[in-house]
Parts: structure tokens; C-alpha cells; sequence
């Protein structure tokens, strides 16, 4: 586990960011419509791509909450698809990584 310490540091810092990111989005999200109903679909149209930003938000830090689990349990850096190691430099390049390079294509 202290093999991957800095990667884990990057990654909790990482989740912190990605959870702030998505506390001012659903902040945003809840506040109520305007009467106006031209400010309305506005409103609605900017929710709307508020909700895609989230979503992509969720999904990333599920994926992060993941890695750091892996690295908790051990599994980090173990190929999900064949067993073998994933290589340092594309954990370095993508911490989030599930599979080897040779899996992942």
C-alpha cells in the first residue's frame, strides 16, 4: 500500500475537489424557478446541463472512491480483466485505472 501513497494522496485530493464541484452544482439545482416564464426555460435549459456536469461529476467519483478502496484492500494495481500488474506510469497517468493497457484496448 505505501508503494501507491502519493497516487493515494493525488486521488483523495482529487475527491475532495470533484465533492466541492458537485455541492455548488446541486446547490445551484435547487433553487426555485423565476416567475418569468422566458427566465424559466433559460433556468431549465441551464439545469439541464447542470444535470449532465453532475452526472459526469457522480460517475468520477465513484471511480476515484473506488481506487482508493483498491488500494485500501490491496487489489490496486492488479489488472480487474487478467490478474497482471497495471504499469506504474499508466497509474500515474490515470489513477482510476482498472485494467492494463493491453486489457483496456
Amino acid at each position: 500500500m505505501s508503494d501507491y501513497a502519493d497516487i493515494r494522496e493525488g486521488l483523495e485530493q482529487r475527491l475532495a475537489t470533484l465533492l466541492e464541484r458537485a455541492e455548488v452544482i446541486e446547490d445551484d439545482l435547487r433553487h426555485p424557478l423565476e416567475a418569468d416564464s422566458s427566465e424559466q426555460a433559460i433556468d431549465l435549459a441551464d439545469d439541464e446541463a447542470l444535470e449532465g456536469v453532475d452526472e459526469v461529476l457522480r460517475r468520477e467519483i465513484a471511480q476515484v472512491r473506488m481506487a482508493l478502496l483498491r488500494i485500501e484492500n490491496g487489489t490496486y494495481g492488479t489488472c480487474s480483466q487478467c490478474g497482471k500488474p497495471i504499469a506504474k506510469a499508466r497509474l500515474a497517468a490515470r489513477p482510476i485505472a482498472t485494467r492494463c493497457i493491453d486489457c483496456a484496448e
